[in-house]
């Protein structure tokens, strides 16, 4: 059989790139940067920054996964370009925050919106959806394919729809909108609140790179991995600056700021309030498809991770059919803590802000490869994408840890336990040698 045959064209790695993007983030950050950036060009330019740091980011992945054979992503990048510490350290994180707490999040947003329906959808809630995705993914890849398929189907019609709809209908002039037109932009970009709103947004588009972690699956990888992951992350960054325009259009501050479940409060206003449950609906559906993406793919990188290490042996047995249940319900586990121990934008920021720690150490390798051995751009305007990329991500990092200290002294403590692991896990592999 033609080898090719295992393998993914360009069209499916885009949608890889984006059903894993468009999620929990364009849904609910906007609330958290009303509370201290109302211009609206501000708002505008903090989600275009954040698609040209995608952008960037993805170029930078583009020629890593080029350079760097087969699956694993920032894994491979940092174990092999630094030390094994670091390779360890992001598999870790991706255990305990990259993947696990995007479910969490994402099962969260869901209680949240579906409350609009009178009726309280609280942790217990969020809890069940986890593991009842976790059951649907347990069964075989082609049940698993199945159910991922229909809800990222659902996912993208419906941003579709909402757009059109949002661009479409006018706004209500007794509520009014968050339309915010003035010279008040250039104030609110020197402001702290700018940066660390930008963390919000560097979340949302996580998943810029999730093309890169099966690069080994692709045809013609250095043709299609770039185009994959450029044409994703335009595609993601034109919607989610519609998206925010519409919520801005039809619903004024007050109702917004500070809220987490503003795409809801702008549908009641933009189609009435029976219409807009139904919208409520749609965004909990489409948020399926984030809760199975990212314990799809982080099961696998886990199972993977499990292999190598003696102490996370046990999660990389698979079921009869080849699925990593363990490492499938180790995730729905985690999550489950992570809700039980934790506010939404508490979660949302320590796992914003070690992504985009994680994030930068990965970039930071496309430093190491030589112009002779770069496969896609050979020119040095190259190094242009990590520094911009890098230079913005210390900006974040920087205020983010000076406004949100406990957050980010929890993200590092998690950092802190995975260098305690490796070294016991590093003593029991010697032990059994």
């Amino acid at each position: 059989m033609n080898a090719t045959s295992h393998q993914i064209g360009w069209k499916t790695a885009v949608a890889i790139v984006v059903s894993n993007m468009i999620g929990t983030g364009i849904f609910t950050t906007l609330g958290f940067q009303l509370t201290d950036i109302t211009n609206t060009y501000s708002i505008f330019l903090l989600w275009i920054i954040g698609g040209i740091l995608a952008l960037f980011g993805a170029f930078c992945y583009a020629e890593l996964g080029s350079h760097f054979k087969g699956n694993g992503g920032d894994f491979i990048y940092l174990k092999e370009t630094y030390h094994p510490l670091l390779g360890y350290l992001v598999s870790w994180i991706s255990l305990i925050i990259g993947f696990s707490s995007p479910v969490a999040l994402a099962a969260l947003a869901m209680s949240k919106y579906l409350s609009a329906f009178n009726f309280s959808f609280g942790n217990s809630f969020a809890v069940g959806i986890i593991f009842l995705v976790s059951v649907f993914l347990s069964f075989s890849l082609k049940a698993s394919s199945r159910f991922h398929n229909f809800f990222t189907f659902i996912k993208i019609a419906f941003i579709v729809v909402l757009i059109i709809l949002g661009i479409a209908l006018s706004e209500s002039e007794s509520i009014g909108n968050s339309l915010q037109l003035d010279d008040s932009w250039k104030k609110e970009i020197m402001l702290p609140a700018f940066a660390t709103s930008l963390v919000f947004v560097t979340y949302s588009y996580t998943g810029w790179n999730s093309a890169s972690y099966i690069a080994g699956e692709i045809k013609d990888v250095q043709k299609n991995l770039p185009k994959a992951l450029i044409v994703g992350t335009v595609f993601v960054t034109v919607c989610y600056l519609l998206v925010n325009f519409i919520m801005l259009k039809h619903a004024p501050v007050n109702q917004l700021a500070g809220k987490e479940d503003v795409m809801g409060e702008a549908a009641n206003n933009m189609l009435g309030h029976t219409f807009g449950k139904v919208v409520n609906v749609f965004i909990a559906l489409q948020l399926v498809a984030t809760i199975s993406g990212y314990l799809w793919v982080g099961s696998r990188l886990t199972q993977a991770f499990a292999k190598e290490n003696k102490l996370w042996k046990s999660l990389s047995v698979g079921n009869h059919k080849g699925i990593p249940v363990r490492a499938i319900f180790a995730h729905a586990v985690i999550a489950t803590l992570i809700i039980l121990t934790g506010s939404f934008k508490e979660i949302f920021v320590y796992t914003a802000f070690i992504l985009q720690l994680f994030a930068s150490l990965a970039i930071s390798t496309a430093y190491f490869i030589k112009k002779e051995n770069r496969k896609i751009f050979k020119s040095n305007l190259f190094y242009l994408f990590p520094t911009v990329f890098l230079l913005f991500s210390v900006y974040i990092l920087y205020f983010t840890f000076i406004h949100n200290p406990k957050e980010s002294i929890i993200g590092l403590g998690i950092v802190v336990l995975g260098i305690v692991l490796y070294l016991i896990d590093g003593k029991l592999t010697k032990s059994n040698a």
